[in-house]
């Protein structure tokens, strides 16, 4: 009986994390002339671009993914307070504190970042 009950209180529990965890990609949309966009996100401004690239790249399939435009956004919780460069100060600051005083705080999210790219697939 109570591996029973183990058995049921991890299979909730990782049913409630996946249900829990954010996309870090966007499905392609399709615009005129066959051209597509996606939207990546991501911790850093690098890996909300990698996120986009790799669903644009899925989009494409075996054809070459050609980019026409790139627009990277700062969504992050300090967005509106100060500008970017602060910003990343900040955090960095509190997880060094945070390191000091034994805790994990952090004020970066896993979609801070947001890239859209528009490109067309080429044979």
């Amino acid at each position: 009986m109570k591996n029973w009950l183990y058995l049921c209180c991890i299979t909730t529990s990782l049913g409630l994390t996946a249900c829990t965890s954010n996309p870090t990609s966007t499905l392609a949309i399709q615009k005129e002339n066959q051209q597509f966009e996606v939207t990546g996100l991501g911790k850093t401004a690098i890996l909300s671009k990698n996120n986009a690239i790799v669903a644009a790249n899925r989009t494409c399939g075996r054809n070459t993914t050609i980019v026409k435009d790139e627009k990277i956004e700062y969504k992050g919780v300090l967005k509106n307070v100060v500008d970017e460069k602060t910003g990343q100060t900040i955090a960095a600051a509190t997880e060094v504190l945070g390191g000091i005083i034994g805790t994990t705080p952090t004020l970066q999210r896993d979609d801070d970042y947001q890239t859209t790219l528009s490109f067309y697939c080429q044979k």
